[in-house]
C-alpha cells in the first residue's frame, strides 16, 4: 500500500486530524506527524533559536513541539524509514480561502512536501463549527486520485469543503480578497500592554473562478498552488526598464 504522511497546524489532538488519518487508512499506510501544540497562523515558519523535541506515541504517531514545517522537515529527514508518495495536511478548521492561505500552516506544509519533491494536499473544512465526515471523505477520494494521476512536479492542491453534503467540486484560483486583522488592545496582569491579533471579516472582488465563490455556492474549491514565488510577468517588466540597465549604469 502506498505510504501516506499525515499532518496538520491544529495539533496531533485534533478532529480532523483524526477523521482524516482515519479516512486514509483505507487508502495506504499512514503515519502522523503533527505539532504537538496548535499553530495555526504559523505560515512557512521554521524553528532555529531553539532545539526541538520529537516524541513518539505510538508506531505510527509523532508529536513534534515546533511548526507544521518542522513537522514535515523532521518526518521526511529523521523520523520515517521511507519515504512517503504523498503528504496531506489537514483537516483544518475554518477556511483558507484567497490570502489567508498565505498565513497557514495546514498550507505551508504541503508546500514543504512540493520542496521535497512530493504531491501535497492541503484540507480545509470552510467552517468553524460541523464534523468532518464529507470533507475526509472527499480528501481520501482526491489523495487516491492523487496517487494515481500524480500532479505537476512543485505543485500542491489546497482544498476547502464548505460543510454539509458536497454539491460538486470546481477547480480555482485565489481571491483577491486582503485578509484583514482586528487587533484587540489591553493591559495584562502585571500591567503590561499587549495587542492581540484576530480575524475579521471583508469584502472580496465578486470572481466566479475564486476560491470564495466556490465556497459560497456550496461547492468544493480546489486551487492549485506552488511554493516558488517569481513573478514572471513583473520580471519581464523589469527586464524592459532601461532606468535599471545594470550593465549600462553599474558595469
Amino acid at each position: 500500500m502506498p505510504r501516506i504522511l499525515v499532518t496538520n497546524d491544529d495539533g496531533y489532538f485534533s478532529e480532523g486530524l483524526n477523521a482524516l488519518t482515519a479516512a486514509l487508512g483505507i487508502v495506504g499506510d499512514v503515519t502522523v506527524v503533527a505539532p504537538a501544540s496548535e499553530q495555526s497562523g504559523a505560515a512557512h515558519a521554521v524553528t532555529t533559536t531553539r532545539p526541538l523535541h520529537v516524541r513518539k506515541i505510538d508506531e505510527r504517531r509523532y508529536t513534534v513541539d515546533g511548526t507544521p514545517a518542522d513537522c514535515m522537515i523532521l518526518a521526511l529527514t529523521k523520523i520515517l524509514p521511507e519515504r512517503p508518495e504523498i503528504v496531506v495536511s489537514g483537516i483544518n478548521r475554518g477556511a483558507n480561502l484567497g490570502d489567508y492561505a498565505i498565513y497557514s500552516g495546514t498550507v505551508s506544509a504541503a508546500l514543504e512536501a512540493a520542496l521535497f519533491k512530493l504531491p501535497g494536499i492541503a484540507v480545509n473544512l470552510a467552517a468553524r463549527h460541523g464534523d468532518f465526515t464529507w470533507a475526509a471523505r472527499f480528501a481520501t477520494d482526491l489523495t487516491r486520485q492523487v496517487l494515481k494521476e500524480g500532479l505537476p512536479e512543485g505543485a500542491i492542491l489546497n482544498v476547502n469543503v464548505p460543510p454539509g453534503a458536497i454539491r460538486g467540486v470546481r477547480f480555482t484560483h485565489q481571491g483577491a480578497r486582503i485578509a484583514n486583522f482586528h487587533i484587540a488592545e489591553n493591559v495584562d496582569p502585571w500591567g503590561r500592554n499587549y495587542c492581540w491579533i484576530g480575524e475579521e471579516e471583508a469584502s472580496e472582488k465578486r470572481d466566479p473562478d475564486s476560491d470564495y465563490e466556490a465556497i459560497a455556492e456550496g461547492m468544493v474549491s480546489v486551487t492549485p498552488l506552488q511554493p516558488y514565488m517569481t513573478d514572471y510577468r513583473a520580471l519581464e517588466t523589469l527586464r524592459r526598464m532601461s532606468s535599471l540597465d545594470v550593465k549600462r549604469r553599474y558595469a
